[in-house]
């Protein structure tokens, strides 16, 4: 059994039928549409989808940001006026 992370579930034939219809019964949630029961894929808004590489990005900078701080030995010390 796979977790289906969406509260909205649609069959792949139910989506083919109409697209739009689904994304609109949807209210800006995601959806997950199963073939056989299980998900093929996921449908998101926009902004949902920006929102979550935002998210990720922010990720990243923290990951970077903690693993330079762990090297304070390296650290080159500067004058904010010489900037």
């Amino acid at each position: 059994m796979e977790t289906i992370l969406a509260d909205v579930a649609v069959s792949m034939s139910e989506f083919k039928k109409n697209p739009a219809a689904v994304l609109r019964h949807a209210h800006r949630r995601p959806v997950a549409v199963l073939s056989h029961n299980r998900p093929a894929f996921y449908m998101i808004e926009p902004r949902l989808f920006e929102d979550i590489m935002e998210a990720l990005a922010d990720q990243d900078l923290y990951r970077r940001a903690a693993s330079r701080l762990a090297e304070k030995g390296r650290a080159v010390e500067v004058n904010l006026e010489d900037l």
